[in-house]
């Protein structure tokens, strides 16, 4: 049997979204790649019409090229878990699959198995979150996880202490998969819901929010992330290059958010913004 593979070539800050959209339109297994990532469906079982009509669409706003051929089925379970290692931050947390067997005890055990979803701690970003997230004070608050993807953000909240956590995803696929990590993990004081920020409803105000998304996003969104933070609370934001820091710092500072730190890693950045009183 042989698949349709799709390698598109992209900005990494479009990369989520464009597989978000790409899986819509019959592509169902996904892979990172350094210059973008690769999609495959059974032979010809997608919408050729919607797959244009994504990259006419994106390709007024950034660089995209589609090349579509053809391959022989893969075992991709066997090829994903060869590709994939656990990540260590530091000597106090790892993230690792089932099948992996760590040589140490870490204090803070992830158990992460992505499929479809992103944030496995191999990108940047969430690893600038995760360790970021080893400094904040989590116990008994309220959070929020924006994007949630794998919901290895909002496990980590849970982990470190969180009273509840409130996360969601535009795709059902992060939903099914977010909600399979959280229980492998124990972490029942995680809810995940499908729908964007401007949708859904929360029933009190969060200490923390968690957004490890893009910079576009994140500037578009940053009202609502104000409106759901406590005085007082803290916006830990990630998905963005060093380059990007000033826009960022410069919207926030229109909603009474500003820097408590940043750290960066690889030309990525992670930026840790307050509410102020008031």
């Amino acid at each position: 049997m042989h698949y349709t593979r799709l390698q598109v070539i992209c900005n990494s800050d479009f990369s989520e979204i464009l597989m978000a959209e790409i899986a819509e339109v019959g592509f169902d297994t996904f892979m990172e790649t350094e210059t973008g990532f690769e999609a495959f469906a059974e032979q010809n079982q997608y919408d050729k019409q919607k797959l244009q009509e994504i990259k006419d669409r994106y390709t007024v706003h950034t660089p995209v090229v589609f090349y579509i051929d053809r391959v022989e089925k893969k075992n991709w379970n066997e090829e994903w878990e060869r590709n994939y290692e656990p990540i260590m931050v530091g000597d106090t947390l790892i993230v690792r699959a089932e099948f992996h067997q760590p040589e140490k005890k870490y204090p803070i055990e992830l158990i992460i198995t992505p499929k479809m979803s992103f944030g496995t701690g191999h990108h940047q970003t969430t690893y600038l979150m995760l360790k970021a997230q080893l400094n904040m004070d989590h116990q008994n608050k309220i959070v929020m996880d924006a994007g949630t993807g794998t919901a290895v953000l909002a496990i980590m909240a849970s982990k470190r202490g969180a009273k509840k956590i409130e996360a969601f995803d535009i795709d059902s696929w992060s939903v099914e998969n977010g909600n399979e990590n959280a229980e492998i993990n124990q972490c029942p004081n995680i809810c995940i819901r499908q729908g964007k920020i401007d949708e859904l409803t929360f029933a009190e105000p969060f200490d923390i929010i968690l957004a490890n998304i893009n910079k576009n996003i994140l500037l578009s969104e940053m009202h609502h992330y104000a409106a759901h933070l406590k005085s007082g609370g803290q916006l830990l934001l990630s998905g963005f290059y060093e380059r990007d820091i000033a826009d960022l710092t410069e919207r926030a500072s229109e909603f009474n958010l500003h820097p408590v730190s940043l750290d960066t890693r690889e030309d990525w950045a992670c930026l840790l913004l307050q509410k102020n009183n008031g």
